[in-house]
């Protein structure tokens, strides 16, 4: 007599078993599927959250970059390139440099692979007379910022001054009452005011800029600067300036370098405070999604033990009364010929059915509800690699197993039923 043919008709005589029997399973497995779901979907909805969060930190941090150019245009630079016989007292005394250097070190430097500095500006400045109004000013000509080769900044921190014309600092163009477009003379040559600067409360509100060609001509320092201003990057370096020395020394070896450290402290302490916060909003969202899986972990951890558990005692149950009920049937089956093991293998069977049927109805509700019920605002994307495929493999190998394993003792007791004894009861 053909053992799965006994299975069949054993699952089809008695549905109402097997039903039963096999909905535990699906219970088991459509819980545990949901909660990893559950699980899975808040893990791929934390990517999402995270990534979004950092696509517009990048995008606010660029925008910042921004900001801070256009901020550092009213801040100045924040170091200089000077001769290296440049004496520094003289320096802070007078406002401008005594010591001159050639022009065409501007080009060296823009020439070279120089990654610390990001803005380089030929300048030649000095306090003179301003004989035609009588006022002593500091003179600053300027040709505009020169571009590295290779790819550098979006826009200058200044802009070049056209030849033929002047920007005022606010203290000049507010006592001397000039406006854009009006015609003035700086010793002897004639100029048209381009722009006038509101007030900044340094040197810069006695300066009158100029083209560096025209400053040349009229100073007769034709071919020469006296200073390289110059932004540094904002690097994280322990010791930030003394790799700009070092670089800039391979460059130039005749200069020196001074940091002003107000503006480079303030320019990188700005963005340094902006990129912790970015970091910061980013951890804790992260922090508060750990927190949140460790609470659905926890509950998953005790819920789905029970449900797995309950569903094995039910099959075991559901099992050992068929046992009862059917002993004639079982003695019977061994009068005519069965062997024990042949029995043991017909109420094992019915089991792995029910559990195969199961974890196959199971996984699909609980693949079902844990998408359902899962993250809200996950996208379809992130939805659609919900399902695991090791997860199902899984499922469809143990809840068979699992499903015997709970039979085995009911299916122990009949395959052991002496046919003579029952026969004799009954």
């Amino acid at each position: 007599m053909n053992v799965g043919h006994l299975i069949l008709r054993e699952i089809l005589y008695r549905k109402l078993n097997f039903a039963l029997g096999t909905l535990s399973v699906v219970v088991a497995v459509g819980c545990l599927v949901a909660e990893v779901m559950l699980l899975r979907a808040h893990d791929l909805r934390t990517e999402e959250i995270v990534a979004a969060k950092e696509a517009e930190t990048k995008e606010k941090m660029a925008k910042l970059e921004d900001d801070y150019r256009i901020i550092m245009k009213n801040m100045g630079f924040n170091m200089a390139i000077l001769p290296k016989d440049q004496n520094l007292s003289d320096l802070y005394a007078e406002d401008f440099g005594s010591k001159y250097m050639p022009e065409d070190y501007i080009n060296k430097m823009a020439a070279s692979n120089i990654v610390t500095i990001q803005h380089i500006l030929p300048s030649l400045q000095q306090k003179i007379k301003w004989p035609e109004r009588e006022r002593t000013i500091l003179l600053f000509g300027t040709r505009g910022e020169v571009p590295f080769l290779r790819p550098g900044p979006k826009g200058p921190i200044l802009d070049a001054v056209a030849t033929g014309t002047m920007v005022v600092g606010y203290e000049l163009h507010r006592n001397l009452n000039l406006k854009v477009g009006d015609k003035v003379t700086l010793m002897g040559k004639g100029f048209t005011v381009s722009k006038c600067y509101p007030e900044r409360g340094n040197k810069d509100d006695i300066t009158v800029w100029i083209s560096l060609r025209e400053a040349q001509e009229m100073l007769g320092k034709k071919g020469f600067i006296n200073a390289i201003l110059a932004l540094e990057c904002n690097c994280p370096a322990p010791d930030r300036i003394g790799e700009i020395r070092t670089d800039i020394a391979a460059i130039l070896p005749d200069t020196q370098v001074i940091e002003f450290a107000s503006q480079a402290i303030g320019r990188a302490e700005a963005r340094n405070r902006a990129a912790a916060a970015a970091r910061d909003a980013i951890e804790s969202e992260k922090a508060q999604r750990t927190q949140l899986r460790r609470e659905r972990e926890g509950f998953a951890a005790v819920v789905v033990p029970l449900v797995i558990i309950g569903a094995a005692v039910w099959i075991a149950v559901l099992a050992l009364a068929n046992v009862r009920e059917r002993r004639t049937e079982i003695g019977v089956l061994r009068a005519i010929g069965l062997r024990s093991p042949q029995i043991l293998l017909i109420f094992l069977g019915k089991a792995i059915w029910m559990g195969a049927v199961g974890a196959l109805l199971g996984y699909g509700a609980g693949w079902a509800a844990g998408t359902a019920c899962g993250e809200a605002g996950l996208t379809h994307a992130g939805a659609t690699r919900l399902f695991d495929g090791r997860l199902f493999l899984l499922v469809v190998l143990l809840a068979p197993l699992l499903s015997g394993l709970a039979t085995w003792i009911p299916a122990m007791i009949a395959a052991q039923e002496d046919p003579a004894m029952v026969l004799r009861e009954e």
